[in-house]
């Protein structure tokens, strides 16, 4: 099959894992017979620096024009002044919404050879797969009002958190669809006990509970489920949460890995396809990442974990272009290397091999290049 992937790589390490993942990809395409084309383009700090502008048009129109989007990462201590009119995370904002890519799945998974990279206490980490299922283009991010202003009374600050009707219950139908898919159980989080968007959430939430009646809904409050994620993480399958809660919840579940660099994610502007199916090609570009940042103090070291890239790289396959045993390809590689005591440093323990990000994508591409069709 032939593809247009649009590589927004960005700054610090975005660059150098996106770099690795492409290496795997054309691996990938090379066996299959694929040909895939990358189409690079700036963003971020970088696209601040040269365009006063973190998602310049043409950088927007060329991930219009894609049939994918392969994200890395953006910002760093050059673009953080929090007065200024621009910051480099406005281009991930401003693609999310423009794309309507409101639901973004974030698989955690804990390999058993890994157990000793997590702080937590090995028993709690037996059958650890879940997803996190985060809404991505409504509440306090995307929210009006959202200002700043000062009197003589001191310095003021609004933002707003909002959702619709229609906002909640597309989401939330994205995480019964993967439940129905998966272990059939589904945590709703809300912080219905103070929030009048806490209760219209759970209202939602059990309105469309009644077309999966096969799916256990669970719902439980944000600050009881940061516990629970580190105190019995084995319970969940599929969790679905607003913006914000999202985002904090499912970094701090990077925790159970070890690394954020162990964490990919996906962004869709739909359910993902049922297994065996691709979605269609005439829809909007999804955008596949790590969940991890520009990490701005080891950029430049190639020392960053690029697995959660590869794994990225992957869901792309899978959901985008429907090329499953193709994932299949790039995850069975990642599990060969973890199984045979190949490491970055992140989660390298004393008798591993220890081995840099772009050691570690030749290492995975080898693999498949090496393997049976």
């Amino acid at each position: 099959m032939e593809a247009r992937v649009c590589v927004l790589a960005g700054d610090g390490v975005g660059k150098e894992v996106t770099t690795e993942s492409m290496k795997v990809l054309e691996a990938i395409c090379r066996k299959f017979d694929h040909n895939f084309e990358f189409i690079h383009a700036i963003v971020g700090g970088a696209a601040i620096d040269k365009f006063n502008n973190p998602l310049p048009p043409e950088s927007m129109n060329l991930a219009l024009g894609s049939d994918a989007i392969l994200f890395g990462a953006v910002g760093g201590p050059k673009w953080d002044n929090p007065s200024a009119d621009v910051r480099p995370e406005d281009a991930i904002l401003a693609l999310r919404k423009r794309l309507g890519l409101y639901a973004n799945m974030r698989p955690v998974k804990v390999y058993p050879e890994l157990l000793h990279s997590s702080p937590l206490k090995p028993e709690y980490l037996k059958d650890v797969d879940f997803v996190i299922v985060r809404e991505l283009t409504g509440g306090l991010y995307f929210g009006r009002p959202k200002r700043r202003s000062a009197s003589t009374r001191g310095r003021r600050a609004v933002d707003t958190l909002a959702y619709s009707e229609k906002e909640i219950a597309r989401v939330v139908r994205v995480a019964f669809e993967l439940a129905k898919s998966r272990r059939k159980r589904l945590h709703s989080l809300d912080k219905m006990n103070v929030l009048e968007t806490g209760r219209l959430w759970r209202e939602i939430a059990n309105e469309v509970s009644r077309d999966y009646p096969e799916v256990e809904l669970i719902h439980m409050l944000a600050d009881n489920a940061a516990m629970k994620i580190i105190t019995s993480p084995s319970e969940f399958d599929v969790i679905v949460a607003e913006n914000s809660i999202g985002d904090i919840l499912s970094d701090e579940a990077s925790v159970i890995t070890g690394s954020m660099g162990m964490l990919p994610s996906a962004s869709l502007a739909s359910s993902p396809p049922p297994p065996g199916k691709r979605r269609g090609r005439r829809g909007r570009p999804a955008l596949y990442e790590p969940i991890h940042g520009s990490a701005p103090d080891i950029a430049g070291h190639n020392v960053a974990n690029p697995v959660a890239s590869f794994l990225s790289a992957a869901l792309m396959l899978r959901w985008s272009f429907g090329l499953h045993e193709e994932a299949d390809e790039i995850e069975s590689a990642i599990n060969k290397i973890i199984t045979e005591g190949y490491r970055t440093i992140d989660i390298a323990g004393e008798n591993d091999h220890k081995l840099s990000t772009s050691q570690m994508g030749d290492l995975v591409a080898g693999i498949i290049s090496s393997g049976p069709k």
